[in-house]
């Protein structure tokens, strides 16, 4: 008897169901996963998604994965990047965002790794907010060309929003502080790995 398909996405009810039995990887950035992640998520940001690749399709023939990110848009293009690869995944509805808004907890890292920072989302705006300003004194102080660069940041907010993407923030990621230490993505995909050893239907401790 096969299995049925995997769900391409799942509400925060379902997740909190089914979190038991499920795989949780969090695509956010290191800082954004250490000011809370669902219980048991392991952090594997975007950006480094294609070296998990291994680890996460043997985790899949285990068990359903679930990926996680602030609000949904990483999390849906993560999945998309893994049905590439021919791993079936689910992505949460409305991220932790979602979770944390229909009073499920929100886990925190060990004492031992306390680094934590600002949202994308707020990056996003902080950076937004700075280049548009920037560009409007200099239009007003140098050269009404530099107008171009508050007009072209807006282009790029309301393109953000049609396509629900944004260049900003894969910018943004690729920036030394979203980028995990390499000891800490070797110990998450270790981890990930020991998965496929479980076979009593639970995880190992979360995190």
């Amino acid at each position: 008897m096969t299995s049925p398909p995997t769900p391409v996405t799942l509400a925060t009810a379902q997740a909190r169901t089914r979190l038991h039995e499920l795989t949780v990887i969090d695509v956010r950035t290191p800082a954004e996963y250490a000011t809370g992640h669902l219980p048991g998520a392991l952090n594997i940001p975007l950006d480094h998604l294609r070296r998990a690749l291994p680890e996460i399709r043997q985790a899949a023939e285990h068990r359903d994965i679930l990926l996680v990110c602030a609000s949904g848009p990483r999390s849906e293009n993560a999945r998309k990047q893994l049905a590439e690869h021919g791993i079936p995944t689910a992505a949460l509805t409305g991220g932790t965002g979602a979770w944390a808004a229909d009073g499920h907890e929100l886990h925190h890292p060990a004492a031992c790794d306390t680094r934590s920072g600002w949202s994308m989302e707020r990056q996003v705006r902080f950076t937004a907010g700075v280049l548009v300003l920037l560009g409007l004194l200099l239009g007003l102080l140098v050269h009404p060309a530099f107008q171009l660069l508050a007009a072209g940041i807006a282009a790029g907010l309301v393109y953000s929003a049609l396509t629900n993407t944004c260049g900003m923030a894969a910018v943004l990621g690729k920036l030394p502080h979203n980028h995990p230490r390499p000891t800490d993505l070797d110990a998450t995909l270790t981890t990930l790995s020991s998965y496929r050893t479980v076979s009593d239907g639970k995880q190992p401790p979360c995190r």
